[in-house]
């Protein structure tokens, strides 16, 4: 509790002297500018250092005398996904891998399907579970199961490029202070709206995110859905928490603490599927939102030594984008409090739209960035240029439901018990 009440008094005092020292309307409008120009800069950066010398995706990684892989494939309620998304790690370039697929609990056919399959692939292995154990859970046990040093876990709805396992594996075995490889995903549920823009964000927000908190020395946090693991890194740090909803964002800051690298790989291509429906899309970003202010609180008491210096940028990033929300909400009131009455003159909102030449500022740097994304983006997606369209939406839709997940995701996290097991359902998975 003391790091809790630790965690929400950093972001109230922050929130409170954004609103009292005549600084709210500047960090409203310039933060979102601050952080695109951030995100262009470092991807920018990443890819003419690094990512420009790659093949891409299609030539696979020469890797002499390969090390047994195991890819762990947790699964709930995927049996519409299952065959599909087995087949396709069956499908791996990499010379020698065994898989293990974890069904938890499932409620509908999944178990059989992956019994089925069993028989049609010898690499497979299945794990059952009697009940619902949650995804870190069904990790920790494929962990236990496999006979692999390194890990690839991989969403039981996310089909594998074939060359993505070589690719999540090559840094490790070269370089033995990288504990984990976050992969790229890349959305394939294009039907709807929704979806498209998607497409877009996953592609000129989260990619080159991913790649510019590379370059700054720091991930929030891996890929989820597909990413590797070194088995020595996930025993040093104790493996995944069973209480934190989001296990991803979870394993990637207690790897970090632990000083072990993150790196990102953008040729370890996944193809997923994500929401379409605004129920899906809410219950989704919801989940996000909670679970990063999980692990905000888990680990705010713990990250004040110097030795633990390179965890602080994390903590600033959430600290900064949590502000941005609570204050623009608290902007918003004011302003509609404003029309009724009258505010001190720190507290009086004009308005809640940027002024005409911050907004074509705001407009140029969206499009800026959305340029970049493109010119590195279309390398893996061949088909990005018909979606790009539709990127225009992303920062009038998704900023703002960002700003509402934040608000309602932060007291759910300082009100959720940690001695409770975080249980996964089954997601909106797009219109199949």
């Amino acid at each position: 509790m003391k790091s809790k009440i630790l965690g929400l008094t950093i972001i109230l005092g922050l929130v409170f002297l954004a609103l009292t020292t005549g600084f709210m309307l500047d960090f409203i409008f310039f933060y979102p500018l601050f952080m695109s120009f951030i995100w262009i800069i470092g991807g920018t950066y990443f890819y003419f250092h690094w990512e420009r010398k790659s093949p891409g995706p299609d030539v696979a990684p020469k890797i002499e005398n390969a090390p047994l892989v195991s890819i762990l494939i947790p699964c709930f309620n995927e049996g519409r996904n299952a065959e599909e998304t087995v087949a396709a790690a069956n499908r791996q370039s990499y010379p020698d891998y065994e898989i293990i697929a974890i069904n938890d609990g499932s409620s509908d056919d999944t178990g059989e399907i992956l019994d089925e399959l069993a028989k049609e692939y010898p690499r497979l292995r299945v794990i059952h579970f009697a009940k619902n154990q949650g995804k870190a859970m069904a990790l920790r046990m494929g962990t236990l199961a496999a006979k692999g040093e390194f890990l690839v876990t991989v969403d039981g709805d996310a089909l594998l490029h074939p060359n993505a396992t070589s690719y999540l594996v090559r840094s490790m075995i070269f370089n033995p202070r990288v504990g984990a490889v976050t992969g790229n995903p890349r959305v394939r549920t294009r039907v709807s709206l929704l979806g498209k823009v998607q497409v877009g964000e996953f592609s000129s927000i989260i990619g080159l995110i991913k790649r510019s908190q590379r370059i700054y020395g720091h991930i929030f946090t891996i890929s989820g859905v597909i990413a590797a693991f070194r088995r020595r890194a996930l025993h040093d740090c104790g493996y995944w928490d069973l209480s934190i909803i989001t296990e991803d964002i979870d394993i990637s800051w207690s790897l970090q603490l632990k000083h072990w690298q993150i790196q990102y790989e953008p040729c370890a291509l996944a193809w997923i599927l994500m929401p379409e429906t605004l129920r899906g899309l809410w219950k989704q970003r919801l989940r996000w939102a909670q679970g990063g202010a999980e692990v905000f609180f888990k680990n705010i008491t713990r990250v004040w030594r110097w030795r633990d210096k390179r965890i602080w940028m994390l903590i600033v990033d959430f600290c900064l984008s949590t502000t941005w929300a609570f204050t623009y909400a608290l902007a918003v009131v004011l302003w509609g409090v404003g029309k009724f009455t009258v505010l001190p003159p720190d507290l009086n909102v004009p308005t809640i739209w940027p002024p005409a030449f911050w907004g074509l500022m705001l407009a140029t740097a969206a499009l800026m960035q959305f340029i970049t994304a493109l010119i590195i983006e279309t390398r893996y997606d061949h088909k990005l240029l018909r979606i790009m369209f539709w990127t225009i939406w992303y920062p009038i839709f998704f900023w703002m439901l960002s700003l509402v997940t934040t608000i309602i995701g932060l007291p759910k996290a300082f009100l959720t018990d940690r001695n409770r097991r975080a249980l996964w359902d089954s997601p909106d998975r797009g219109f199949q």
